[in-house]
């Protein structure tokens, strides 16, 4: 445990954003696993719409700094490729 006034706020910091890191990365794989159900089920025009939320959520988090840029490329790029080949 930290005695250090600076190092205690900084654990509080940390645990803050360590929750909010997961409620993000929690947010953009529900969105990945609505796409890929979309997929599964047959849904084309569904999955096209789940895709685009998809998308634009890994972007998002992404900005914030929770993932890394080529991570969320990957992801995107895996996700797109899943809905060409379907099609």
């Amino acid at each position: 445990m930290a005695n250090i006034k600076s190092a205690m706020k900084r654990t509080q910091v940390i645990r803050i954003r360590a929750k909010r890191n997961a409620a993000y990365r929690s947010m953009m794989k529900t969105a990945i696993r609505r796409f890929e159900g979309a997929l599964k089920a047959g849904d084309k025009e569904k999955a096209k719409d789940e895709l685009v939320k998809a998308i634009k959520t890994i972007d998002k988090i992404e900005t914030k700094g929770v993932i890394h840029k080529n991570t969320a490329s990957r992801k995107k790029s895996r996700l797109t490729k899943a809905l060409n080949k379907a099609s």
